[in-house]
């Protein structure tokens, strides 16, 4: 009678890790590191004191915005030369950056477009944006009163943020190895076999 538990146990670790990591292939880790190093930069560690500032800090977290969003439309996968192939996904399947040489050979029709992806965009957007927004040097630049006044939301809504996202991860994996997670060849060779 203990072996079903245990098997049922394991399963919803099984799915809560799974979630876990989900969620860290959420946000490009390269996109979050560049705006943490270049917000302190652009916003004169909270001081803006000139237009530009508040001008180059929008512009960051746009830019950074925008990778995260489109980086959840990307993919990858291993060719028969040991390279790994970049590229973008269509309704068609996956239109790659770099022109690979067997790539006729192989159908790319299985890496086409999701309803599924539109909703990792939005959440990786969306965990972008509380983070961002809610970063100390933003906070003082942008809109400094809400530091006074919203501590209570800026303390909860991180983690409700991330909650959220982590349980919609946990039912919805994401399969993509997109632009800065690399497939292992033993990725791919497990889900050719089945």
């Amino acid at each position: 009678m203990a072996a079903p538990a245990a098997r049922s146990s394991v399963s919803v670790a099984d799915r809560a890790l799974r979630g876990v990591a989900d969620l860290i292939k959420l946000l490009p880790s390269g996109t979050v590191f560049l705006f943490q190093f270049l917000s302190p930069l652009v916003t004169n560690n909270g001081h803006c004191a000139a237009a530009y500032n508040k001008a180059l800090s929008g512009v960051l977290l746009a830019l950074c915005g925008a990778f995260c969003a489109f980086s959840s439309f990307t993919d990858s996968y291993v060719g028969s030369d040991g390279r790994v192939y970049y590229g973008v996904v269509t309704a068609r399947g996956l239109r790659t950056f770099a022109a690979d040489p067997d790539a006729a050979g192989r159908d790319l029709s299985g890496y086409r477009l999701r309803a599924g992806d539109f909703v990792h965009a939005a959440l990786s957007l969306l965990v972008f944006a509380t983070i961002a927004l809610l970063d100390a040097d933003t906070v003082a630049c942008l809109y400094p009163a809400l530091e006074v006044s919203e501590r209570t939301m800026m303390a909860v809504l991180p983690p409700v943020v991330g909650g959220v996202a982590s349980y919609a991860f946990m039912v919805f994996p994401n399969n993509r190895h997109g632009i800065g997670y690399q497939p292992s060849r033993a990725t791919e060779d497990f889900q050719h076999k089945h």
